[in-house]
């Protein structure tokens, strides 16, 4: 079994930052692919950004630049610096593992990520 949780999600003015972090336990062994998705209201999910072996990682184009994702591999905790926000990046964001054990590129495939967090809530206002 495998727990992610999500935390630091809030409301900011445009151009503000937040940071977002994921906690994961349980079996995590050799598991080392994660991502950040998200999803506001009315769309579907969508990639933000994922990490692989050797710290490898990947971004959706339209957050190059603004999203930052980072591993402490030592407490197994993903990261998700966001600055410059705009009211697009409003949405639900979710942490995911992908359940491969062994070698994994980064990839931002919703479908092949196994286990979801609960979510956190991400408000940008103009």
């Amino acid at each position: 079994q495998v727990h992610l949780r999500e935390s630091g999600g809030g409301s900011v003015q445009t151009g503000g930052s937040l940071r977002l972090s994921c906690a994961s336990s349980g079996d995590t062994d050799s598991r080392y692919c994660m991502a950040w998705f998200r999803q506001a209201p009315g769309t579907g999910r969508q990639g933000v950004a994922g990490t692989g072996n050797y710290g490898r990682i990947t971004y959706a184009e339209s957050v190059k630049g603004r999203l930052t994702l980072s591993k402490d591999w030592a407490t197994k905790t993903l990261f998700l610096q966001m600055d410059n926000l705009s009211p697009e990046d409003t949405a639900v964001y979710y942490c995911a593992l992908d359940g491969t054990r062994g070698y994994c590129e980064p990839h931002l495939d919703g479908s092949r990520y196994n286990y979801w967090g609960q979510g956190a809530q991400v408000t940008v206002s103009s």
